[in-house]
């Protein structure tokens, strides 16, 4: 169970995440528009790649991360229906 303090410092770590990962994505489109900046390069596809991939990958992090600190909010109960009276 997580305790108060550490959902602020979670908090704050996602929102500094989530606005640095805002910031490279930027400066990549902002680059991109350069002349100078495809001599050479693999092009954009490749540079987008480099740019999201680890974005999502930070997502999937704070996702797993969420869950481990709350185990109890995420809960799936798998109800099987009864089999009497039922014929085959």
């Amino acid at each position: 169970m997580a305790t108060t303090i550490s959902d602020v410092i979670f908090a704050i770590c996602a929102v500094a995440i989530v606005v640095s990962q805002w910031f490279i994505l930027r400066s990549t489109a902002r680059g991109m528009k350069h002349e100078g900046s495809q001599r050479g390069s693999a092009g954009p596809a490749l540079e987008w790649t480099y740019a999201v991939l680890p974005a999502l990958a930070l997502a999937a992090l704070l996702v797993f991360s969420y869950r481990a600190m709350h185990p109890d909010t995420v809960r799936v109960k798998g109800i099987a229906p009864s089999s009497i009276g039922m014929s085959s």
